[in-house]
C-alpha cells in the first residue's frame, strides 16, 4: 500500500546530516550562527532597550535556539505531537517579541518556522504551520504588498525545494545502503560458493585417490591370502604408494586450479592415459577456453572413468574423445570391454554419481552405460 504523500514524513536519511558534505554542514552551521548573531544585534540596537529588556531579548533568542534544536530532534524521530508543540512555542516567542517591540526577532521566527515546517514535517501538518507563520509575517511586515507577497511565495517555494532536496538526498542514502547490503550479501554468497567449490574439489580428488589406493591394497590383501610370491605383493603395495603420491599431486593441482593455474586440458588427458596400455586421446573441434569449473569437471570424469576401466574391464582398449563445439564441450570415454577383475566390487560406487551432480551444477549432463562392446561415459558441459 502506497503511503499518502500528505501524511508521510521525510525519511530519517533526509532529515539527518549523513550524506551531506562537510562543506554543506559547515555552511549550515555558519548560517544558523549568523541568524542568531543578527537577531542579537537587532535586539540590542533597539533605542528603547534597557538592561532588563536586553536580558529578556537574550533569553528569547537562546530559548528560540534551544527550541529549534529540540524541534530538529523530534522531527528526526518522526514525533508529530512534540514537534507541533515545539513549533507552537517558537511561534509564541515570535508573538511575544512582536508585542515587546523586537520585530526583527519576530519576523525571522515566523519565516523560519514556516520554511522549516515545510521542509521537515508531513505536509498535512506543515501546511497550517507555514500558513500561520507566513501570514503573520505578511501582517506585520512594513513592505509594500507586492514585495510582501513575492517574499511569501518565495519562502514557501524555498521550504518545498529544501524538502525535495532533503528527500532526494535521503533516497540517495537509502540506495547507497541497499547497494552496500547487496554487495555484502554478494561477497558472502561468493565466499560460500568458493568454500563449497574447494570442498567439492578436495572431496573428488581424495575420493578418486583413495578409491584407486583401495583397489591396489585390496589386491595385495588377496595376493597375501592366496600365498602369492613376494614380488607380486610388492608390486601392488608400490602401486598403492604411487596412487597416494599421485593423489597428493592432484590435490595440489586442484588448489592451483582454484587459483586459475590450470595446465592445458589436452596435456592433462594425454598424461592421464600415458600409464594405461591401449588408451588414446582424440581432440576435435576448435579449442576453446573453459572455465575452471568446467575444466575440472572434465578432468575428474576422465579420471573416474579410467579408474572404472581398470577395475571392471582389465585389458580393454580405451578411447577418450574431447570434442569442442560452439556451445559445449563433450568428453566421451569408451572402452572395448574386458574381463572384470577381482576388485570389481571395491569402492562405494559413488564416483559417477558425484560426477553427474557436478555436471548438473554446471548446467551440463553426464550419461554412463553399456554399449555394444563395452562401457561409455559421456560428459557435456557448457562453455
Amino acid at each position: 500500500m502506497t503511503e499518502n504523500a500528505w501524511t508521510r514524513w521525510p525519511s530519517r536519511e533526509a532529515l539527518g546530516r549523513e550524506g551531506a558534505s562537510r562543506a554543506r554542514r559547515l555552511l549550515t552551521l555558519a548560517v544558523r550562527l549568523l541568524v542568531i548573531a543578527m537577531l542579537l544585534w537587532g535586539a540590542y540596537h533597539q533605542k528603547h532597550v534597557g538592561l532588563w529588556s536586553g536580558f529578556a531579548a537574550l533569553a528569547g533568542v537562546l530559548a528560540a535556539a534551544a527550541l529549534g534544536w529540540a524541534f530538529f530532534r523530534t522531527t528526526y524521530e518522526h514525533r508529530l505531537v512534540p514537534s507541533l508543540a515545539l513549533i507552537g512555542a517558537l511561534l509564541a516567542i515570535a508573538v511575544a517579541a512582536e508585542g515587546t517591540g523586537f520585530r526583527g526577532l519576530s519576523l525571522v521566527l515566523w519565516c523560519g518556522c514556516g520554511i522549516t515546517a515545510l521542509e521537515r514535517m508531513p505536509l498535512a501538518a506543515a501546511t497550517p504551520v507555514t500558513s500561520v507563520g507566513l501570514a503573520a509575517y505578511s501582517a506585520y511586515n512594513n513592505d509594500v504588498w507586492l514585495t510582501t507577497a513575492a517574499s511569501v511565495v518565495g519562502m514557501a517555494l524555498a521550504g518545498y525545494v529544501l524538502r525535495l532536496d532533503a528527500e532526494a538526498r535521503g533516497n540517495a542514502q537509502q540506495l547507497l545502503a541497499q547497494e552496500r547490503a547487496a554487495r555484502a550479501a554478494e561477497a558472502e554468497s561468493a565466499a560460500l560458493a568458493e568454500r563449497a567449490r574447494i570442498a567439492r574439489e578436495i572431496h573428488d580428488v581424495l575420493a578418486h585417490s583413495l578409491s584407486a589406493q583401495l583397489v591396489h591394497l585390496e589386491a595385495a590383501r588377496l595376493l597375501i591370502e592366496n600365498g602369492a610370491d613376494r614380488d607380486r605383493i610388492l608390486e601392488r603395495v608400490v602401486a598403492a604408494r604411487g596412487m597416494a603420491r599421485d593423489g597428493l599431486a592432484e590435490t595440489r593441482q586442484a588448489l592451483s586450479a582454484l587459483r586459475g593455474e590450470l595446465t592445458p586440458l589436452e596435456d592433462f588427458l594425454s598424461e592421464l592415459v600415458s600409464g594405461t596400455a591401449g588408451a588414446e586421446v582424440t581432440v576435435t573441434g576448435e579449442r576453446r577456453l573453459l572455465s575452471a569449473e568446467a575444466s575440472q569437471a572434465v578432468r575428474r570424469v576422465a579420471q573416474e572413468a579410467l579408474t572404472n576401466v581398470r577395475k571392471h574391464a582389465q585389458g580393454a582398449k580405451v578411447q577418450l574423445r574431447l570434442d569442442y563445439s560452439e556451445r559445449e564441450v563433450t568428453l566421451g570415454v569408451r572402452d572395448s570391454g574386458g574381463q572384470a577383475g577381482e576388485l570389481a566390487g571395491a569402492g562405494g560406487g559413488y564416483g559417477l554419481l558425484g560426477m553427474r551432480e557436478r555436471a548438473e551444477l554446471l548446467g551440463g549432463s553426464l550419461d554412463a552405460g553399456p554399449d555394444e562392446e563395452g562401457f561409455v561415459v559421456t560428459l557435456k558441459v557448457p562453455v
